[in-house]
């Protein structure tokens, strides 16, 4: 195992106080790092509150700041944080207009933020999103898992956050965004959790698991390596056929690497993407590539659609201005 590191028990300290650092300007630590908070709060603002294991940045950290998330609790690489976590974000960044979690679909996660919510003592409502076509379900979730398209929802609702819209209000968003957005992913090498110093799944050099979760777990089937269009066409065929966007509609696209995916095999992810949208009566009028999601240095890519109308795309247009994502600001 070769890493950056000094010691595993030490790895995620390290790494949010070096985060900390990097963009003091628009965010700050909590105490004992138990979270990471906009540095500027609004008053009566609908506080946003996300989290999860930490090993997937830049979410939900990178995601901190003006037009998405008021805080955001890191676990341990892969693990859930805790109640105590989001109960002290939630006192941190609530200015009177209440909080909304967005939690991704894992059962430790769903389980930490809902005993939080009912601990709080305060007004607290739920987004849970479950974008992942792959599986239904998992050892990790009860239903279909949260992956990439949660930033999708993070943007948005942000967006809309920051105009003061109330916190029903923005539960319903959620749901709705939740509900035009899926995904899929495909795994080409495994990822390496610090603390186990090897890979936490095996494949053969000629091998690759389609529908691989973001903690390695197993996803549809492990086949033989496949060219880029072969596997744009099917992670698209199951996300098509599980959305059923009606021909003319408009999507965004999101390509997102695991990790250890260069830019280069990403944007031609995104050109296999396109052609097979455009093949289907489908328009991608937004785009975002990169490494957003990931899982340490899992090699793969997930791909993304979410529906849009014109409030879809006003929101995801908005300005943002967080350490992983700025446009319009």
């Amino acid at each position: 195992m070769k890493m950056l590191i000094n010691r595993t028990d030490s790895l995620l300290e390290e790494s949010l106080d070096g985060f900390a650092a990097a963009h003091s300007d628009i965010l700050l630590l909590g105490t004992e790092r138990k979270f990471v908070r906009r540095r500027a709060l609004k008053p009566g603002k609908v506080a946003l509150i996300s989290g999860g294991g930490s090993g997937h940045e830049p979410l939900h950290a990178g995601y901190v700041g003006l037009g998405m998330l008021d805080a955001a609790c890191p676990g341990q690489v892969f693990t859930s944080p805790t109640p105590d976590q989001m109960i002290e974000a939630a006192e941190a960044v609530d200015t009177g207009g209440g909080v909304l979690f967005i939690v991704k679909n894992y059962e430790g996660d769903v389980m930490n933020f809902t005993m939080a919510a009912e601990m709080a003592g305060r007004e607290v409502a739920s987004v849970v999103t479950d974008d992942d076509v792959a599986v239904e379900n998992s050892t990790y979730t009860t239903g279909r898992r949260g992956v990439a398209g949660t930033l999708i929802v993070e943007k948005m609702i942000g967006a809309a956050a920051e105009t003061g819209t109330p916190l029903a209000a923005l539960k319903t968003l959620g749901d709705d965004v939740n509900r035009r957005t899926r995904s899929m992913g495909v795994a080409l090498l495994p990822c390496t959790v610090p603390a186990a110093g090897r890979p936490n799944f095996a494949l053969a050099e000629d091998e690759m698991e389609m529908g691989v979760g973001i903690h390695g777990e197993p996803g549809r089937r492990r086949v033989a390596l496949a060219s880029a269009d072969a596997i744009a066409d099917e992670l698209l065929g199951a996300i098509l056929k599980d959305l059923a966007p009606g021909q003319g509609s408009e999507v965004l696209l999101l390509v997102n690497g695991f990790g250890a995916t260069p830019l280069i095999q990403l944007y031609l992810m995104v050109n296999s993407a396109r052609r097979i949208l455009d093949g289907a009566g489908i328009t991608a009028t937004r785009f975002l590539t990169g490494s957003y999601v990931t899982a340490l240095d899992m090699a793969g890519a997930s791909v993304t659609l979410s529906v849009l109308d014109d409030r879809a795309k006003a929101l995801w247009d908005a300005p943002v201005h967080t350490a992983a994502l700025r446009w319009g600001a």
